[in-house]
């Protein structure tokens, strides 16, 4: 044991506040040398070193314990790392490991002396972050790079001789980890926005080259995140926010599983700790009752499932925090309301063996309307794949289902990872990889021309969220958009030109708005003309960025933008996060002849024999009317048209007049609901998806604990008022829907007014 001299005193214990004479210390230690050195030749101590110096640290006061220190951290730092080799051959059997032992050593030393927050060698976070990279199935080069990924950074390593030490690979690599920006983002609000918005361009550039330089940036940020305790609050909040807006959803669309949920914990506790410590306490507080009952559960489905001749493994799957939070909210509904907290997955050895199981279970118990997702048959972009299916158990309570193949369930939780394949030195990815990484690729594309940092990370946070939808081509083709896309953001991803061409959509057979919300199921047919450019207005309709950056792109060939390097930032825009920002104006496209004649329609009326004002040139998105003249017939004008307005004219002769799917009615509606928690929240939830244009509400308590809530609509024709009426009867505690009044928005009346 090796003593430091200057660092003995505080051991020695005081009396009283009186000093110890020297001689008491020395004394005893003085006659006890001869009998130490005597039983030091005993075999059992002889290996122990006596050195001169333990008489003087003694001599001074106390044993010096940072020697302690030192011993118990190189223990840690040995440990840590025999782990990661451990997996690393459970991994690799057959790989050649000393690239990662000399990374280690490399690591160590250009660490030397730097410390963490944490009290912990540097080090030691190199290897953390290699060990989450191995326990992903990454090969050993990548987590040598993980191990050396701060060096460039942090110490006074160069590029250059790191390559010729470690070879161009992993030089590259850590390259590219040290051109992300770290973790501080200093200055004001809008210089850390502006900050984070160059550090996702950097990200996006990285990954676009190598995928494993984003992988090793999540692990950093992983670790980074479960020691983050250690640093001052504001820089916990800021480091928190960003993880839960870009570095969790993007381990999402990577389709790594259980980084996302970690990370979404992690951010979670420091950004609402209240909130989660609630959280935790009531997950905590039935716990042994709820995983008795699900084990009971588990149990009665493995036994189902044998019986049928099905060969699969049950487990039970309890809710992340975060995920238990956003259901809180989404649904407003305490934790106690929560129904679903744990729910069981079904993993199957083959394919079809998964959709057996779905068999077994929709005939044990009654599966919820609306609540089965295939996504074998529709695969998610981060290339998940399974089966979801919600049932009604027998105590009253639904029941979450994931249904997976052993291949699927190992994509689930590896993401990208699982397809990068390492053999005998060589490393490549397969096909899915390469389709899996085209939109991140595809993505830089389209930021590069964004101006607007706000915009910027808007369209990253859409992009990256969860709640995407699935809607098909006329040839039933299933393509994947975020939450609020509209027509044309459809039509810009099937193709360039048909974005530019776009004069209107049909979803489901009937004509909608441009600024319409797809949703889930519609089958999208895009109407297009030759002559058709686009619109400034649609910068603000779409919300993918692929959209907006085509839509500039072109405005920009037509003169009708300034070039990108002389564009001003746009000023920030209040937006609400999940819906593109309406204009107050309808969205008019000008169109050829022959497309108007198709679009008009006289009394809801098409193939009327028509002609249009030249001293107005009405086109779809005017407000319209006709005027009966001799001939031809039926002249259409624009409602605001002056000259018509100016001229003597009959109103007897001013006939109805819009185009194809802009057609609307004045609905209003009353609901009367019992006795029910949330009862507003279920109704909204039943019409979101309907993309109503709510014009007013207001909800009033009625006698015997009802409640009533009118609400006024626009509305496009009678089979939407009944569907509305039939879903809203189908909530539950809806005890009457009544149509109070249908009023039709007219363009005669809009004229006689002016």
């Amino acid at each position: 044991m090796t003593v430091n001299p200057q660092s003995a005193r505080s051991e020695v214990p005081a009396q009283a506040g009186r000093a110890i004479p020297l001689a008491v210390v020395v004394a005893p230690v003085v006659l006890a040398v001869p009998a130490v050195l005597a039983l030091s030749s005993l075999p059992l101590l002889s290996s122990l070193s006596f050195r001169p110096n333990i008489l003087c640290s003694l001599s001074r006061g106390r044993i010096d314990t940072k020697p302690r220190r030192e011993a118990a951290r190189r223990a840690t730092m040995r440990s840590n790392f025999a782990k990661l080799l451990k997996q690393l051959r459970k991994n690799f059997p057959q790989a050649d490991l000393e690239i990662v032992r000399k990374a280690y050593r490399r690591a160590n030393e250009a660490h030397q002396g730097q410390m963490r927050l944490s009290g912990e060698p540097y080090v030691i976070h190199s290897i953390k972050v290699a060990q989450i990279l191995a326990l992903l199935g990454l090969d050993p080069v990548t987590c040598a790079a993980g191990l050396l990924h701060d060096v460039l950074e942090d110490t006074e390593v160069t590029r250059a001789s790191l390559a010729a030490e470690f070879g161009e690979e992993i030089a590259t690599l850590v390259d590219g980890v040290t051109k992300i920006s770290g973790l501080s983002f200093p200055g004001t609000a809008s210089e850390r926005e502006i900050t984070q918005a160059q550090n996702i361009r950097k990200m996006l550039v990285a990954t676009a080259r190598d995928v494993r330089v984003i992988l090793i940036k999540l692990a950093d940020r992983l670790h980074n995140m479960r020691t983050i305790e250690f640093l001052p609050a504001d820089k916990r909040l800021r480091i928190a926010r960003e993880t839960l807006d870009i570095h969790a959803p993007l381990a999402h669309r990577l389709g790594i599983s259980t980084w996302r949920w970690e990370l979404e914990d992690l951010a979670f506790r420091q950004l609402k700790p209240e909130v989660y410590r609630e959280i935790a306490a009531q997950v905590a507080t039935r716990r042994r009752e709820r995983e008795a009952a699900l084990n009971k559960t588990i149990a009665f489905l493995q036994d189902q499932l044998q019986q049928a001749g099905i060969s699969a493994q049950v487990i039970g799957r309890a809710k992340h925090f975060y995920s238990i939070y956003n259901k809180m909210v989404r649904q407003g509904k305490s934790f106690e309301e929560l129904m679903d907290v744990q729910g069981v997955r079904i993993i199957t050895e083959t394919e079809s063996g998964c959709y057996n199981a779905l068999g077994v279970i929709h005939s044990l118990w009654t599966p919820m309307p609306g609540r089965l997702k295939d996504y074998i048959a529709m695969p998610k972009l981060n290339m998940y794949r399974g089966i979801h299916t919600t049932v009604m158990r027998e105590n009253g309570r639904p029941m979450e289902v994931q249904i997976r193949s052993e291949e699927m369930d190992r994509i689930a939780r590896e993401g990208v990872a699982a397809h990068w394949i390492y053999k005998e030195g060589e490393k490549t990815q397969d096909r899915k990889l390469e389709e899996q990484l085209a939109w991140l690729r595809q993505m830089y594309e389209w930021l590069k021309d964004t101006t607007s940092t706000e915009e910027l990370l808007d369209s990253m946070r859409r992009d990256f969220r969860d709640s995407n939808i699935y809607v098909f081509t006329p040839k039933g083709e299933v393509k994947e958009l975020p939450s609020g896309a509209t027509p044309l953001d459809f039509a810009y991803l099937i193709h360039s030109h048909i974005g530019h061409q776009c004069i209107g959509a049909r979803v489901n057979g009937r004509m909608v708005p441009l600024r319409y919300h797809l949703q889930t199921g519609d089958v999208v047919e895009i109407l297009t003309s030759k002559n058709q450019t686009p619109h400034l207005s649609w910068i603000d309709i779409v919300v993918t960025g692929r959209a907006r950056t085509r839509i500039r792109q072109r405005l920009r060939e037509l003169g009708e933008l300034e070039p990108l390097e002389e564009t001003p930032p746009k000023p920030k825009e209040h937006r609400t996060p999940h819906r593109p920002v309406h204009m107050p104006l309808r969205t008019v496209r000008h169109v050829d002849d022959a497309t108007r004649h198709k679009l008009i329609r006289i009394e809801g009326a098409k193939g009327m024999a028509v002609q249009f004002a030249k001293c107005c040139d009405p086109m779809p998105g005017h407000a319209v009317l006709g005027y009966v003249t001799r001939t031809p017939g039926i002249t259409v004008h624009r409602v605001d048209c002056k000259s018509f307005r100016k001229s003597p004219r009959d109103p007897k002769r001013i006939v109805d007049a819009s185009w194809e799917g802009e057609g609307v009615f004045e609905a209003a509606m009353r609901v009367l609901i019992g006795q029910r928690p949330n009862g507003l929240v279920d109704i909204a939830e039943a019409l979101r998806p309907m993309n109503l244009e709510i014009l007013s509400a207001h909800y009033s308590p009625e006698e015997n604990g009802r409640s009533a809530f009118d609400f006024v609509f626009e509305v496009g024709d009678q089979q939407m008022l009944e569907t509305i009426a039939r879903t809203l009867r189908s909530v539950a505690g809806v005890t009457q829907v009544k149509q109070v009044s249908v009023r039709e928005r007219s363009a005669r009346r809009l004229a006689e007014a002016g």
